[in-house]
């Protein structure tokens, strides 16, 4: 039999639909590619260890979707036969998983967080890691090559069921280790008292910090919402990044005079904040506070971010904190592994961040963890309270564009890949040409630029734009900012002036 599974891989993770009840959207994470991704996570953890699997301690742990116990029972049961020692750590949050690898009580050699982190209700997915952090895209597409092959996994040699070990509750453990970090950064036993911090878990798996990390050190988190595990996801989308998510935390803080709100998605692997006048952290305020909450820890270390981030936030963080800024690519694998690959070559980088909340500090492992995140605001507010400040204080100094916005144009053609680069082409060439529908607006090309085609205009407006090809879907992502009221509106002219003629591009979003 034929196996292909290579639909499954998204960079990093393994995602696809687990449910019925969309339509057009059939199941694709069966519960028999679940057996044979579980299989070929085994031989690539033997593989990558040199453990044989009678030796290896594997994790599994899964989020609030309403597939999660399915295919968390699945993956267990595919190894079981081969001697691990497989630990089900029930509900849990993805850096807890990994996170599993470094506590002792576990010493786990591999780590599988049952995910799709925002995705809609009907998804589901995979995270895997090993004691060196979470997998990389290349590893990922070994495991569906071992999974697809009959001969690959047939080399696996049952052995018997591992015995019944004991281990303590991973959110236990994760959950005391975030409340010593805290008492640690504020030098007191309930450094919290007083302060009144709003957790919104969207339903997802983040529910713990409001009870296990935060109230325990005398936090009143009594206007904390969407704490109950539900895949159905019935209040707003677990998602920093959504509109309607953010806009219900700030109204929450606002309505019940919070000092600090905290948001999470689905898997607790992102984060952002709201300060105590309800406005929101997020997308380059995460992470300018990210960065700022480290500063004097590592004086002019360079923070990695996606291609997204403002003017504005790299003025901030070279001007104001005298770091070092590179934008590098979409995908939170890429920022941090760039973070890495600077380190190795002798260039101090603590911070890698992507805008949509991925946060991973060198001090942390490199791991994107949004409730470490959290911690590290929960200590800033809780140290600025007793001086009579507030966490809005952290980042005051950060400008913002008049305007922003983020356009998604379809590509309908049947080789998107071709039709994406005629349009970014053809963006090119605006620095060249200029463009009749922007009388006095000078176009230079940014450079050095990792992603995409960047430029910054001048004279009549200012501001950038971005456009690029999507990571994984046949999309051209366009993000604009204007230093002036209306300047977004003239570059969607422009833009759509100039991609008009690009066959097979759906421009209509522009207008």
């Amino acid at each position: 039999m034929t196996y292909d599974y290579k639909k499954l891989q998204n960079g990093s993770d393994i995602r696809g639909v687990a449910l019925e009840g969309v339509s057009g959207e059939p199941v694709n994470l069966t519960p028999e590619a679940v057996e044979r991704l579980a299989k070929g996570f085994l031989v690539w953890l033997k593989n990558d260890t040199g453990k044989a699997p009678s030796d290896l301690t594997i994790t599994v742990g899964r989020d609030s979707r309403l597939s999660g116990e399915a295919i968390t029972e699945g993956f267990v049961a595919a190894l079981k036969g081969y001697g691990c020692r497989i630990i089900d750590c029930g509900m849990a949050s993805t850096p807890a998983m990994f996170m599993s690898t470094v506590f002792p009580e576990f010493d786990a050699d591999g780590a599988v967080m049952i995910t799709a982190s925002h995705l809609p209700w009907n998804r589901n997915g995979m995270k895997f890691f090993s004691k060196r952090g979470g997998l990389d895209k290349g590893d990922i597409t070994d495991i569906i090559v071992f999974a697809e092959s009959s001969q690959i996994l047939g080399q696996l040699m049952p052995c018997g069921q591992a015995p019944e070990t004991e281990a303590p509750a991973l959110m236990d453990v994760y959950s005391a280790h975030l409340r010593k970090l805290i008492v640690e950064g504020t030098g007191s036993e309930q450094p919290l008292a007083g302060l009144k911090i709003c957790v919104d878990a969207g339903n997802g798996a983040g529910g713990f910090y409001a009870s296990k990390v935060l109230a325990p050190l005398g936090a009143d988190v009594s206007s904390s919402q969407f704490l109950e595990p539900d895949g159905h996801f019935p209040n707003h989308a677990p998602n920093p990044e959504n509109k309607e998510a953010m806009a219900s935390i700030c109204e929450a803080v606002m309505a019940n005079g919070c000092d600090l709100g905290l948001i999470f998605d689905t898997d607790v692997d992102r984060s952002s904040a709201v300060d105590e006048n309800g406005c929101e952290i997020s997308r380059n305020g995460i992470v300018a506070m990210a960065a700022a909450l480290i500063a004097d820890l590592y004086p002019g270390t360079t923070v990695v971010t996606d291609s997204v981030t403002s003017d504005e936030l790299h003025d901030y963080l070279e001007g104001k904190l005298g770091l070092k800024h590179l934008r590098f690519k979409r995908g939170y694998r890429n920022v941090i592994n760039k973070s890495v690959e600077l380190n190795a070559e002798g260039i101090d980088s603590q911070l890698a961040i992507e805008t949509s909340g991925h946060a991973a500090y060198g001090d942390n492992y490199f791991l994107d963890d949004g409730a470490f995140l959290a911690t590290r605001i929960v200590i800033r507010t809780a140290l600025l309270a007793k001086e009579g400040k507030k966490i809005s204080s952290v980042i005051a100094d950060l400008a913002q564009p008049a305007e922003s916005v983020e356009v998604r144009l379809p590509i309908t053609a049947e080789d998107f890949g071709a039709c994406a680069d005629a349009a970014l082409a053809a963006v090119e060439k605006l620095a060249e040409t200029g463009s009749p529908e922007a009388e006095g607006v000078e176009f230079t090309i940014v450079s050095p630029n990792y992603e995409g085609i960047r430029i910054a205009y001048s004279g009549a407006h200012e501001g950038w734009f971005l456009a690029r090809k999507s990571l994984h879907d046949p999309i051209i992502p366009i993000n604009i900012e204007s230093r002036k009221t209306g300047g977004c509106d003239v570059i969607r002219r422009v833009l759509a002036d100039c991609l008009g003629g690009i066959e097979g591009l759906d421009i209509s979003k522009l207008k």
